[in-house]
């Protein structure tokens, strides 16, 4: 998710530029140079996944509460995008990375189907039960996480998984409504 620049318009791609524009970009940027293998006779894979969600753990566990008592809803605007997978096809993507020798480069870990904030508020309301309308001002976000942290949840980016289903993986959860019932189950 920090690898390509916060926009509310750009769609980005595995092809797409990025990786130099704050702390966290740059960090993303020397990890896959560390990982990178010299020469081509090594196949290599760069996942980069969006926000992981699962049971018992991860982001939805910081949401859960807030949204079961009726608290939940966008994060600031809520208008940024929200680049989501499900850890079943993150784990999937690595399998079929691992096992497709055809499969090299990077591939993007996230949905087909991209939601804005406000859109993935409205899912996991919807998953519980709940009416999901109470936003989080942006300045309570940047108190409670801090300033770079802040702007990854204040500033999402567009990102396809165009090389990613053009390996052809077979994603078990491509829509954000299907896979939230499943993990809030």
């Amino acid at each position: 998710k920090a690898y390509y620049q916060p926009s509310l318009t750009a769609e980005y791609d595995e092809d797409s530029p990025g990786g130099d524009f704050d702390f966290f970009s740059n960090l993303v940027t020397k990890w896959e140079a560390a990982a990178r293998l010299p020469g081509d006779s090594t196949r290599q894979v760069v996942v980069r996944s969006g926000v992981v969600l699962g049971r018992g753990g991860g982001a939805i566990s910081h949401m859960l509460l807030p949204f079961r008592l009726g608290l939940g809803g966008p994060i600031g605007s809520g208008h940024q995008f929200f680049p989501w997978i499900h850890i079943g096809d993150l784990a999937g993507i690595l399998t079929h990375a691992l096992e497709a020798n055809h499969v090299h480069g990077v591939l993007n870990g996230v949905a087909p189907s991209s939601a804005t904030n406000a859109e993935f508020a409205q899912a996991l309301g919807a998953a519980l039960g709940h009416r999901a309308f109470i936003p989080v001002p942006s300045t309570i976000v940047q108190a409670v996480f801090g300033r770079e942290r802040a702007i990854m949840l204040l500033e999402g980016q567009k990102v396809i998984p165009r090389r990613t289903l053009a390996t052809g993986y077979q994603y078990s959860f491509p829509e954000l409504g299907a896979a939230l019932k499943e993990i809030v189950a």
